[in-house]
C-alpha cells in the first residue's frame, strides 16, 4: 500500500541531490544549496538538517490496480461471522475497530482456540480511511497529528494533496523481526558516497493509522518490546543513525495474542493494551463438532465457504460503519462516569487508563447496538475486559481477576 510520491509532487530541489534510482525508499535532500554544500561526497561528512522527500510514485490508478491484484492473490481468510463462540474476544475486537482510541486488545488463552484466526479474519471488516497518495506513512490529509514529515511540509507550503481511500492496514509483527525492520533504517553508505539520505520505512510506518498484530506477544524479545512501548506511548517513531534523525507518526491499534502457560507479559506492555480478552477451550461437545465441520468446509472450498457468509459479513460491515459515524453523538451520564471511576479506585487500579478505556468502550458498545445513550448493561459488559489486566497480581489469590471486577461493579452499581 505504501509507495513513494511522484517527482512532480516533490518539492523543488537541485537535480544533483536526487538519486537516479526509482526504487521505493524515501529520500532526504538538502533544503537549500547552502546545506548541500556542507555534504562532500566522501570526506568530511558533516551533520546537517534535512527534509524527507520522496522520489517516484505510481498514480492512484496504478495503486488501485496493485491493491486489487494483491487482494486477489492473498490467501483466503476465514470469515469473521463464521467463528463459533469466543464472543468476548470478538466483541473486544469490534469495539476497537469502532473506536481505535480504546487502545487495542490483549487476547490470552489456551492454544488452538482460534485467537490468531479471529484476529486475521478482522481484515475483511476494516473500514476505509482517507490517505495521501504515495505516502508510506498512511498520512491523514486532514489531521496534522498523523501526517508524515513531507506531507506536513507540503501542507505548510500550500500544496494540494492527492487523496485516495484505502482499507485500514493490518501488519503482522514476526517474533524474529530485527529492530531495523520494525523501526526502519537509514542507508549510511548512500549518505557518505552520494550525499543522499535514503530512509526505508519499517513495520511501524506501515502500521500507522492501522493495526499492529503480534502473535505470541509474550515471547517477543525485550528490545522489540521497548520499541513498541516507546511508539505506543508517544505515537511517534524516531530513528537515530550516525547523527541523522528521522521521526514519523506511528499511531496504531496494538493487538496481541498468547498462551499464559508460555510466559507472562511485562506489566508495562500489558498496560498499553486497552482491553484484555480471556479465551477458553469450548467444552460443549455439539459446539466442538460444529467448529470442526465448519473448518473442514472452509479447507475443502474456501471461496464458496466465504461466499456463504457474504451477507452476514456485509451486514456486520454496515453495522460497524454506522457505529463509527454515530460514535461522537453517544452520551454517557455523569453519574455513570463517577461510578466507573469509583470501581477503578476501589480496585486500586494504577493510573487513569482504566477509567478512560471503560468510558470509551461503553460508548462504542452503545454505538454498535444503535443507541445514543450508554446504559448500565453496556458498562457491565465491557468493564471486566477493561480492568482485568490492570489489577495488581496477588500470588495467593485464587479467584480470577475478572470476577473481582464483576463483584466490585455490582457492589458499586447496585
Amino acid at each position: 500500500m505504501a509507495s513513494p510520491f511522484s517527482p512532480a509532487s516533490a518539492p523543488a530541489a537541485s537535480p544533483a541531490l536526487f538519486a537516479t534510482s526509482t526504487s521505493r525508499p524515501l529520500f532526504l535532500t538538502a533544503a537549500t544549496a547552502a546545506i548541500s554544500a556542507r555534504i562532500p561526497s566522501r570526506r568530511g561528512f558533516r551533520r546537517g538538517r534535512f527534509t524527507v522527500c520522496n522520489v517516484a510514485a505510481p498514480s492512484a490508478t496504478e495503486q488501485d490496480t496493485k491493491a486489487k491484484a494483491a487482494k486477489e492473490s492473498q490467501r483466503p481468510v476465514y470469515p469473521f461471522p463464521a467463528i463459533v463462540g469466543q464472543d468476548e474476544m470478538k466483541l473486544c475486537l469490534l469495539l476497537n475497530v469502532i473506536d481505535p482510541k480504546i487502545g487495542g486488545v490483549m487476547i490470552m488463552g489456551d492454544r488452538g482456540t482460534g485467537k490468531s484466526t479471529t484476529v486475521r479474519s478482522l481484515v475483511d471488516l476494516l473500514p476505509d480511511i482517507s490517505v495521501v497518495v504515495g505516502d508510506p506513512f498512511n498520512s491523514d490529509p486532514y489531521d496534522p497529528e498523523v501526517m508524515g514529515p513531507e506531507v506536513r511540509n507540503r501542507v505548510l507550503n500550500g500544496d494540494t494533496l492527492p487523496v485516495t481511500t484505502t482499507k485500514i492496514t493490518m501488519v503482522d509483527l514476526p517474533l524474529g523481526a530485527t529492530e531495523d525492520r520494525v523501526c526502519g533504517t537509514i542507508d549510511i553508505e548512500k549518505a557518505l558516497t552520494e550525499g543522499v539520505k535514503a530512509f526505508e520505512p519499517g513495520l511501524l510506518a506501515k502500521a500507522n493509522r492501522g493495526i499492529l498484530y503480534v502473535d505470541e506477544v509474550n515471547l517477543l524479545d525485550d528490545h522489540l518490546v521497548d520499541v513498541l512501548l516507546d511508539s505506543a506511548a508517544s505515537g511517534w517513531n524516531t530513528v537515530e543513525r550516525e547523527g541523522i534523525s528521522i521521526s514519523h507518526p506511528a499511531r496504531f491499534i496494538l493487538i496481541g495474542s498468547g498462551n499464559p502457560e508460555e510466559g507472562e507479559l511485562r506489566p508495562q506492555l500489558l498496560d498499553r493494551f486497552g482491553m484484555h480478552a480471556q479465551v477458553g477451550t469450548v467444552r460443549d461437545a455439539e459446539l466442538r463438532v460444529k467448529i470442526v465441520e465448519e473448518r473442514a468446509r472452509f479447507d475443502r472450498d474456501p471461496k464458496s465457504f466465504r461466499q456463504s457468509y457474504l451477507d452476514e459479513q456485509e451486514k456486520l460491515q454496515e453495522q460497524i460503519t454506522s457505529a463509527r459515524s454515530n460514535l461522537g453523538s453517544v452520551q454517557l451520564d455523569h453519574e455513570l462516569r463517577v461510578k466507573i471511576s469509583k470501581v477503578c479506585a476501589e480496585l486500586n487500579v494504577d493510573g487513569l487508563r482504566g477509567d478512560i478505556v471503560t468510558n470509551r468502550a461503553a460508548k462504542a458498545l452503545a454505538a454498535l447496538k444503535g443507541r445514543d445513550t450508554v446504559t448500565v448493561e453496556d458498562i457491565a459488559t465491557v468493564i471486566p475486559n477493561c480492568l482485568r489486566h490492570r489489577l495488581r497480581k496477588d500470588p495467593l489469590e485464587s479467584i480470577d481477576s475478572g470476577l473481582l471486577v464483576v463483584e466490585k461493579f455490582y457492589e458499586v452499581f447496585g
